[in-house]
């Protein structure tokens, strides 16, 4: 019998609340044992079972930990997550993996030497949207894709009090959103030739980025990612044109949604409503597709089976260094207003 992998949650934000530690409970095989808060009344409330640390020594020293999830604010994660590996601890990092490349690729090497699992929590691969998109690119069904847009747009034209709306390394639209539509682009099509990337902040008051257009050139295919903080109206998640068919995708995967009032997968009422998808072909009406059901417990389950050596791991740090160096291109190329040469496949 396989003993269960003992999981501490750093932090107990929105991410820590929303994203992880629901999902964590629900995969068989992990037990979250403590979650390191300074709010135990917050914790408590929502999983009384749990031991709530006070300090990150006191959990990266524990020899009953296995697993060190850190879902902080993004200035924290590289620092966190070196800590935990040379610890002996198993590793998973909230998006985005660091700040910067050079961070990335030293928590690779680290975590190698270690013989530790390092994962990054690029949930958004598990949306239902995504996936049934990925299928019908994969079937050929569109043809030879040559124009691809992804989006997620929101209205909430008012500036918040929180850490991601405020001025400094890590914070704004870009390094919130922008590693799930990047991270996207890149398991379907591979590394770019080339981007360009408008990134600014246009609501009244705004502190840092809330608005971004990042166009990824490649020999035919041209592909964008957008986000914006105002988009009254909404827009499509993904329209995607091929040289046979069109896709036309509207609404988000709702697991969010539902996380955030406080179901959790698997119980007998977790049952997010699906998206809406259109298949568009040549003097054809449309064709709506079925949208398969998301599952961002699939993540855990990948971490699980490569702690077990049953499996690859989900989201490894080679393709998280590679995401962080997209990234940091968008922002160079933004802040120098021209295209940034990647040198992807000719």
């Amino acid at each position: 019998m396989t003993l269960p992998i003992h999981v501490a949650l750093i932090g107990y934000g929105m991410a820590g609340k929303v994203f992880h530690a629901p999902v964590i409970q629900a995969v068989p095989g992990l037990h979250l044992v403590t979650i390191q808060s300074s709010q135990p009344q917050k914790v408590h409330s929502d999983w009384p079972e749990v031991w709530v640390s006070t300090t990150f020594e006191e959990v990266i020293e524990s020899p009953q930990i296995d697993l060190v999830v850190i879902a902080t604010p993004n200035p924290t994660h590289y620092e966190l997550a070196r800590r935990a590996l040379e610890a002996g601890k198993h590793v998973v990092v909230d998006k985005p993996f660091t700040l910067f490349a050079h961070e990335a690729r030293a928590l690779q090497a680290l975590a190698q030497a270690q013989g530790r699992v390092l994962a990054v929590f690029q949930n958004r691969r598990w949306d239902g949207d995504f996936m049934t998109l990925q299928k019908i690119v994969e079937a050929g069904t569109l043809g030879e894709v040559i124009y691809f847009e992804s989006h997620f747009d929101r209205y909430r034209p008012v500036v918040q009090n929180r850490w991601r709306e405020q001025p400094g390394p890590g914070s704004g639209l870009w390094y919130d959103l922008g590693p799930h539509l990047a991270d996207q682009a890149l398991l379907l099509f591979g590394w770019p030739q080339a981007l360009y990337a408008d990134i600014g902040m246009q609501r009244y008051g705004a502190q840092a980025d809330d608005y971004f257009h990042v166009l990824l050139r490649y020999p035919r295919l041209r592909v964008v990612l957008h986000a914006s903080a105002l988009v009254p109206g909404g827009s499509p998640r993904f329209v995607v044109h091929g040289t046979q068919a069109s896709l036309v995708h509207f609404g988000l995967d709702t697991q969010e949604k539902a996380l955030r009032v406080g179901l959790r997968p698997g119980e007998p009422n977790w049952n997010p409503d699906p998206c809406e998808a259109w298949l568009h072909r040549p003097e054809q009406a449309p064709e709506p597709v079925v949208v398969a059901p998301g599952d961002y417990r699939r993540f855990y389950e990948g971490v699980r089976d490569a702690i077990q050596g049953k499996g690859p791991n989900p989201v490894p740090p080679e393709q998280a260094v590679r995401l962080m160096e997209l990234l940091e291109a968008a922002q160079k190329s933004a802040l120098e207003r021209r295209e940034i040469a990647l040198g992807g496949e000719t």
